[in-house]
């Protein structure tokens, strides 16, 4: 299958361009203010490497949807984005009107430019197809001073917006760095052939996405890992008195309402590759970490927070001897500390193995920093969410096929 184009067919053809860069800088806000995350410091390759080499460096991103509290300008984006790439990144407040062609047109050689939220136009979110999205005033508006197109925006290569798939019908198009090894590393499950055990340790509050992955994978995958709320999920499927709300939640009876029947045929058909917990943790009298056997429980009357510690030890043991891991999920509520034991332990195995790693997903990947672990003992920590979902799956992404269906030197 031909592959997309990437920096080194760019680099070789052009000098000094206007290029047009699609990154995702969606970023929590918190009291207003943009949080800094690995984003902005993934990007910071793509953006460099093209200043570096005297392109003129037009960035587009989004933040948020319209409608919702987090759908904001990009002026606080634009002096994250700059700290990582020591220089300045000068904010535009337009997307494709006058004031942002002529910013375009005047960018000196090296510079860097970050147009306003994409979202801002009305053609951005556009029902409609790749072919009618690169006819959009969007598309056509920024198309003409610019001389190609960079998609780095992976974590994105699943919408098919208009700023994601119109500009390769029009513009000699490129994927950035975090696109190719996003891409590389997340869809390896699908395509690589591993000569030893593949693991996946498989959790988080989205049951209903990792349980299609499961579902999906199944033949490519030895051992699945279960904690969080598929853990609990599947466990109920067993016939154990768990994966149900209590004490408020709302999490569980919803997604086992949804895909009760497909966790039942999961288990039915894979039970021999799925481990679940065998022991859970959960909030003591005094606040402090107590755990039960599964055994124990003859009624779920408290919030599980964590797997407990025999079944850790079981998956570090199932970690240590597996030749590729992938993670999908926490398994427990990482962020407090006491319910840490089961996402970090599982992160530790890996980081002790030399086995190929990919840490999938925003949140667990925070794990790895909030831990005092190192990023560079996984072979990817991976900062997308839908798309590695999808790519895991070997479902294609709709931004990654125009790519490919568009390659310059096709």
């Amino acid at each position: 299958m031909v592959s997309f184009a990437t920096l080194d067919a760019f680099s070789e053809r052009f000098s000094e361009a206007r290029v047009l860069v699609r990154l995702d800088l969606n970023s929590p806000i918190e009291d207003g203010t943009v949080q800094d995350n690995r984003r902005f410091e993934r990007h910071a390759r793509t953006v460099s490497e093209l200043a570096d080499a005297g392109h003129r460096v037009i960035c587009l991103a989004h933040q948020g949807r319209p409608g919702r509290d987090d759908f904001t300008h990009l002026d606080q984006h634009a002096a994250v984005l700059g700290d990582h790439i020591d220089r300045p990144v000068r904010y535009v407040e337009d997307v494709c009107g006058s004031a942002a062609i002529e910013a375009i047109e005047d960018a000196d050689a090296g510079e860097v430019l970050l147009l306003d939220n994409v979202r801002m136009a009305e053609d951005e979110l556009a029902d409609c197809e790749p072919a009618e999205h690169a006819t959009s005033r969007l598309v056509r508006r920024l198309a003409e001073p610019a001389d190609a197109y960079v998609n780095d925006a992976y974590s994105a290569a699943h919408r098919g917006h208009a700023s994601l798939v119109g500009f390769p019908f029009v513009l000699p198009s490129y994927a950035g760095r975090v696109m190719e090894t996003e891409y590389e590393a997340n869809s390896a499950i699908a395509s690589r052939e591993f000569e030893g055990d593949v693991t996946m340790a498989v959790g988080g509050t989205k049951a209903t996405d990792v349980i299609h992955v499961m579902d999906a994978i199944g033949d490519k995958v030895d051992s699945f890992c279960l904690g969080g709320i598929a853990g609990e999920l599947f466990l109920r499927a067993a016939g154990h008195p768990v994966g149900e709300d209590v004490g408020g939640s709302d999490r569980f009876d919803e997604q086992w309402a949804r895909n009760e029947e497909l966790i039942r045929s999961v288990l039915e058909d894979r039970g021999d590759q799925i481990h679940l917990p065998v022991d859970l943790a959960y909030e003591g009298t005094y606040g402090e970490r107590a755990e039960v056997e599964l055994w124990e429980v003859d009624q779920k009357r408290t919030a599980f927070l964590d797997v407990g510690s025999e079944s850790i030890d079981a998956y570090r043991d199932i970690v240590a001897d597996s030749e590729a891991v992938f993670v999908k999920g926490a398994l427990g509520v990482f962020e407090d500390e006491r319910f840490a034991d089961g996402t970090v332990g599982v992160l530790e195995a890996i980081a002790d193995t030399d086995c190929f790693s990919v840490v999938g997903g925003g949140d667990t990947s925070r794990a790895i920093e909030m831990y005092g672990l190192a990023e560079a003992d996984f072979s990817h920590v991976s900062i997308a969410g839908g798309a590695y979902i999808r790519a895991l799956t070997g479902e294609p992404l709709i931004a990654v096929e125009t790519l490919r269906e568009h390659r310059p030197d096709a």
